[in-house]
């Protein structure tokens, strides 16, 4: 993987066609500013198209994507996916129907910044790229929750490039050529987390190409703001890890015992708080700072429950095809 910048000159000669696949169930509170946001790309609108991807919502989206395929100056194409309730299904549609050379993703909650397209293309510049994946940055938050998790980049790609088994790039921000595809099929449809994982792992495990991470094109998501909420996405992330493991064989998490879980909170209570608390009185730490261990305890039972009630469905082996 190669983080060296490539030549602006040599970059803004190279501008294929490309496709941004979006999935979407229920989204319409989303859709105002993510359709801002595609507006605002520097990329040449005539060689973009945006394949917003309906999964069978029961609010309005459909026809907001609609109305706005009607009256945007950019290329707008609202799809459905109604067979199967997953992104990654959703996903799939829009590949199928896409014209570009590359496939790029995102989410509806997600806000790509201006530049987003234009960073995200540039290292296709190197046909030896066959994946990019660009950073994914915090929006602002103002709850604890928030806070902390904006603290430990939780959302950051950093940590899935730094896989132990092999790097990835998450599907919030995401660039694929549509050749990959070709080779080692689409999506699996039926997989309910970990699909990010599984499609480039399958790729870099052809030796199709090699991935490449492009710092500056950046999306801003929201991180969860409640603890049913943070915990949701926690269990979610124990679940890929069982799917992964299942799939590819990757090592599972291994389990904190009910004695380590003592031991930090005895370590928080009686090192980590009363250090936090004079930090804070001269303006050197935080509310934030002083709940990390417990949010972070938080957030590990969940994920291993996660991992440990997930069982890979059948039909969740299921490698969808062009």
């Amino acid at each position: 993987m190669n983080h060296q910048p490539v030549d602006a000159t040599t970059a803004t000669r190279f501008l294929p066609m490309v496709s941004v696949v979006v999935p979407i169930y229920n989204g319409e509170a989303d859709l105002p500013e993510l359709i801002n946001c595609l507006l605002s790309q520097t990329y040449p609108k005539d060689r973009v198209e945006y394949l917003l991807v309906d999964n069978n919502s029961s609010d309005r989206t459909l026809t907001i994507l609609k109305t706005s395929a009607e009256n945007c100056p950019i290329t707008i194409r609202p799809l459905s996916e109604t067979q199967i309730q997953s992104s990654y299904a959703a996903r799939n549609t829009g590949i199928r129907a896409a014209t570009g050379e590359i496939m790029i993703f995102t989410d509806a909650d997600c806000r790509p910044q201006p530049q987003w397209l234009d960073a995200l293309i540039q290292p296709f510049v190197n046909p030896e790229v066959v994946i990019v994946a660009g950073e994914i940055l915090a929006l602002l938050g103002t709850t604890l929750l928030e806070q902390h998790a904006d603290r430990q980049e939780t959302l950051s790609q950093k940590h899935t490039l730094n896989h132990s088994f092999r790097p990835y790039g998450q599907t919030a921000n995401l660039a694929i050529r549509h050749i990959a595809f070709k080779k080692v099929g689409l999506f699996r449809p039926y997989l309910t987390t970990g699909g990010d994982a599984d499609i480039c792992w399958r790729i870099l495990g052809e030796n199709i190409g090699r991935l490449e991470f492009a710092p500056n094109a950046i999306v801003q998501h929201r991180h969860r703001a409640t603890l049913q909420e943070l915990q949701s996405q926690w269990r979610r992330y124990g679940r890929s890890n069982r799917y992964l493991h299942e799939l590819h064989g990757v090592d599972l998490m291994r389990e904190m015992t009910p004695k380590e879980y003592g031991y930090r909170l005895a370590r928080w209570l009686l090192k980590e708080v009363p250090r936090d608390i004079k930090k804070a009185l001269v303006q050197q730490a935080t509310f934030v700072d002083l709940l990390s261990t417990p949010i972070g305890l938080f957030t590990a039972r969940a994920r291993t429950a996660g991992q440990r009630d997930a069982k890979l469905p059948e039909n969740a082996k299921i490698i969808a095809r062009l």
